[in-house]
């Protein structure tokens, strides 16, 4: 690393290396130019990277991208964890959503809280941080906006197989609800889509003898289903709770009983749930029914116990900002629920208002707030 490409490293602000990504077009799955734009950042900081293509069509090919600068032997390994790949834009923007704009106290731009903004303020918090400190690495997806089969799960097989696995592992979420620093996650419900199908027999409905009628049956599986008192919460988990998403039969004739019904449930479970002990029990209330169950887990619940991670990450916020987060399991799902596997994993990042939203912006304040808080993790981890 030469002493030039420091001061261009330090020369550049947090907004400016979040306004570089936001340039960067990358819907999901994002490729090649965000990558570029990330590894021409990381690689002056002393950080190895190593991009890869994983999966095939129609979940695939996801690019990735992994960084890590090694610490002293047996030094500590901690990790941040994010993703550039975004949403669409969709219409009506202001001002177009990959030519980043400063306006006021805001910068505009797609990305700019989900997640470029995090991603720059861990590149901001780690370029000075001396490489004695201990070993830290960035894992970085093209796809977990999408499917998410082939993003962060291949970057855990890449780190298994080069034998790299984290002590800690931050993930930059925007988990901040009113004001940067007041929410962080510690742990994630669980989330299984359940659909289902019941076959009946065609017929007249001035004939209903002759038929049997599939929707019958599946109104009464669904009020059944929906009845179930799955838990009433825990310390950390809301109630676990099970929603009806779509209920079809597609039926074009007003005289006519249907031969077959189709609905879909989805269910959020805390973790005294796995997500195949639910579908087990749905199967078993569909089948009483005379209908199937198909399963579809998008991801287990977790938690990651308070202590010493939350400890640093709540001090970290607090010596930056002047007060504590709340330690939450609220929300949907997010690539920590594979990262959990690997080593404690916290979620903590930017407010969270306008993601995914038009116009989605971030205070430049916060930008750099965050970068402040990531730089006092990163450093109380690797000392932990």
């Amino acid at each position: 690393m030469t002493d030039a490409s420091i001061a261009s490293q330090t020369a550049q602000t947090v907004a400016e290396l979040a306004e570089a990504l936001i340039a960067c077009p990358s819907v999901t799955p994002a490729a090649g130019l965000v990558f570029d734009c990330l590894e021409a950042q990381l690689a002056p900081l002393g950080f190895e990277v190593t991009r890869f293509m994983a999966g095939e069509a129609p979940d695939g090919p996801v690019e990735n991208l992994f960084a890590i600068r090694r610490g002293p032997p047996g030094s500590r390994h901690f990790a941040f964890a994010g993703h550039v790949d975004v949403v669409p834009p969709g219409e009506g923007w202001t001002s177009a959503p990959f030519a980043p704009e400063r306006r006021g106290e805001l910068l505009y731009g797609r990305g700019a809280v989900d997640m470029k903004g995090s991603i720059a303020a861990m590149v901001a918090a780690v370029r000075d941080l001396p490489v004695d400190a201990g070993t830290v690495s960035f894992i970085i997806t093209g796809d977990e906006e999408g499917p998410a089969r082939y993003g962060t799960l291949a970057l855990m097989e890449h780190m298994r197989g080069i034998d790299t696995i984290p002590d800690l592992c931050l993930v930059g979420e925007p988990t901040s609800v009113d004001r940067l620093g007041d929410t962080a996650k510690i742990g994630r419900r669980g989330s299984v889509n359940i659909f289902l199908e019941v076959e009946g027999v065609q017929g007249h409905v001035a004939y209903p003898h002759l038929a049997d009628n599939p929707i019958t049956k599946l109104v009464a599986m669904l009020a059944e289903l929906k009845a179930i008192v799955l838990d009433e919460g825990t310390d950390w988990f809301q109630a676990s709770n099970l929603e009806a998403t779509d209920l079809t039969v597609g039926n074009p004739a007003h005289n006519v009983i249907p031969g077959k019904a189709s609905a879909r449930i989805s269910i959020r479970f805390n973790n005294l749930h796995t997500g195949a002990g639910l579908a087990e029990r749905v199967s078993e209330i569909a089948a009483k029914h005379g209908g199937t169950a198909r399963a579809a887990i998008s991801g287990e619940a977790f938690l990651t116990e308070p202590g010493t991670f939350s400890q640093i990450v709540s001090q970290a916020i607090e010596a930056e900002l002047g007060f504590a987060p709340e330690l939450s399991t609220s929300g949907g799902t997010s690539d920590a629920r594979f990262l959990k596997d690997f080593s404690p994993v916290i979620e903590f990042g930017l407010c969270n208002a306008t993601m995914h939203k038009r116009d989605e912006a971030v205070a430049l304040d916060d930008l750099d707030g965050l970068a402040r808080i990531y730089r006092r993790i990163a450093e109380a981890a690797l000392a932990a």
